[in-house]
């Protein structure tokens, strides 16, 4: 009992050294990679106006704008370089770390919230997305508010109650006015402190203020319902998070009406008629984004690039989720087993609070097979998509980590696992490479000469190409005509076409009365499968030059 309360008074600092660790661990090298094509994207549409940002997203993009609009405000606070641009997905990386605690603290206490803490500060998957220009952490960081404040709601027998009622109650105690309450610490005084004040002191004293704590059912329902449409406007395939949470809270809802006379289990339901209004309240604030939803995932539909998912995609996948690596085949398999075996002692744990494990459970299952049964009709399955699927994973490791009851025991379990986690997060440091851009848009520039046309096979190549290679033209007033093949990005808007041979004469078209052409190569497995652009100009002048960069090449043609 007296280590339980002495972990219970060190938690809030413990909170604030993981935090600290893992921000850290995000932040360490984070310039030092190149910008990859993806990352490059983000920057150049967060560049645009809003309005644009709005438009070419609808058009060009697959994800809603939410995350593109935070950064279009956050480069403008502090640049576009690799560092600052990298620099908001650190920030939501590591803000969610004190969130998953406060989700542990609330569902099983403190052991498993500080335990859940560890494991997102340390796991090499959440680190990597926290080092990319990309919204992956923002839509964990979303998801991870929304499931704190659900916790809340129904770990709350208040919330039952109308919603709004709070508010008005506090509205209604704020706008009373009576006589100032004696201090009861102090000496016995009725002395009115509003005498001698003016202005906004006198205004704030005239009125009586409730603790934070008589609101706090009706602030979490506002939480969830903004953090949850918050969560969907951060990523497409979000729209399974409040897939998984309605089927949890109707099913929790069914089961208490057919159980009345049982005892009730770790999480109540709130009522029907909240939850009916919750929902609606998701739906009207991520309503302006359902056409260009339906818009996109029409094209979607139509074609994609990613292949289908087999057995592999997704042990991978579920691998990549859980960190099951270490140094070695062998060691792998160890480590597997390992985590495996604490997820099986989280089931333990909430044997008796089988609630909670269904609510994890489900948040974890519903997005990942709802993306594999999507994948049936049109491959969308994809472990960063998923990034927020580990909250309730950490959250059932934790629990089995607090299941082993032995201090030493669980503090020896989460020191071996989180050595694992901190290998892996080296090894990314040092091998990891990103597409080199820098070095492609350094070579052209190096040997550029005026009037040269620069050909790219993929509208989209051209963006990774111009973020490195804009200060070059600034700095050296480097004249080149740059051009998208088969089609150009600002002409037809589209990013990815793809090369047939019905386009060759305008590709030739293009040739002529050129002396030298550079065609930067990238990504072609998709947009020129059959190689037909370096075909045709090798058919049309003759190969000078050549440079060969992680993530694609550079060649030079010129007439003989």
């Amino acid at each position: 009992m007296y280590e339980e309360y002495k972990i219970e008074e060190l938690a809030p600092w413990l909170v604030i050294i993981i935090t600290l660790i893992g921000g850290v661990l995000r932040v360490f090298a984070l310039g030092n990679k190149g910008m990859w094509l993806d990352e490059t994207f983000s920057v150049w549409l967060a560049n645009h106006s809003v309005a644009d940002i709005l438009q070419w997203t609808a058009t060009l993009d697959q994800h809603p704008p939410l995350y593109y609009l935070l950064l279009h405000y956050w480069i403008a606070l502090r640049g576009n370089t690799p560092y600052n641009a990298r620099l908001l997905s650190v920030l939501f990386g590591a803000g969610t770390i004190p969130v998953i605690y406060l989700i542990g603290k609330r569902i099983s206490g403190v052991v498993v919230g500080l335990a859940a803490a560890v494991f997102l500060a340390l796991s090499p998957f959440n680190i990597f997305y926290a080092q990319e220009t990309r919204m992956y952490t923002f839509l964990m960081f979303n998801a991870a508010v929304a499931i704190y404040a659900l916790v809340r709601l129904l770990t709350d027998s208040r919330s039952v109650r109308p919603i709004g009622s709070q508010f008005r109650e506090y509205l209604h105690a704020w706008r009373s006015s009576g006589p100032v309450e004696p201090d009861i610490k102090g000496d016995f005084s009725y002395k009115d402190r509003t005498h001698n004040q003016s202005g906004w002191r006198a205004w704030f004293y005239r009125h009586r203020w409730l603790p934070i704590q008589s609101i706090e059912t009706d602030l979490a329902w506002v939480v969830f319902i903004v953090f949850s449409a918050a969560t969907m406007l951060s990523h497409n395939t979000a729209v399974f998070f409040p897939l998984a949470t309605n089927i949890f809270v109707l099913g929790l809802m069914l089961f208490q009406r057919i159980k009345k006379s049982e005892s009730p289990p770790a999480f109540q339901a709130p009522s029907f008629g909240n939850w009916v209004k919750s929902q609606i309240g998701i739906l009207l604030l991520w309503s302006p984004w359902i056409f260009a939803f339906i818009q996109q995932a029409s094209r979607v539909d139509q074609e994609f690039w990613l292949p289908k998912p087999s057995w592999d995609t997704v042990a991978w996948t579920l691998r990549s989720l859980l960190n099951a690596s270490a140094p070695g085949q062998a060691n792998q398999v160890i480590m597997m087993w390992i985590l495996c075996g604490v997820l099986c002692l989280g089931l333990a744990y909430y044997r008796k609070k089988l609630s909670i494990f269904i609510f994890l459970a489900t948040l974890f299952a519903i997005p990942f097979l709802g993306e594999l049964i999507v994948s049936i009709r049109r491959p969308i399955f994809i472990d960063r998509t998923l990034i927020w699927i580990t909250i309730p994973m950490f959250l059932l490791l934790a629990a089995g980590i607090a299941h082993l009851r032995i201090n030493l025991l669980m503090i020896i379990v989460l020191g071996i696992l989180g050595t694992n986690y901190l290998f892996s997060t080296g090894d990314y440091y040092r091998f990891f490479q990103k597409e080199d851009w820098s070095t492609a848009a350094g070579y052209v520039a190096n040997f550029a000469q005026k009037d040269d046309l620069v050909l790219f096979n993929s509208n989209f190549v051209e963006i990774p190409f111009n973020y490195y290679f804009k200060k070059y033209e600034d700095m050296y007033s480097i004249q080149v005509e740059k051009h998208g093949v088969p089609l150009d990005l600002f002409d037809s808007r589209i990013l990815e076409p793809k090369m047939t041979t019905n386009d060759i004469p305008e590709l030739i078209s293009l040739l002529r009365g050129r002396k030298r052409v550079w065609l930067v190569y990238s990504h072609n497995s998709y947009t020129d499968p059959m190689e037909l652009i370096p075909q045709t100009l090798t058919s049309q002048m003759k190969l000078i030059r050549k440079r060969d960069f992680y993530g694609g090449q550079v060649q030079l043609y010129g007439t003989p």
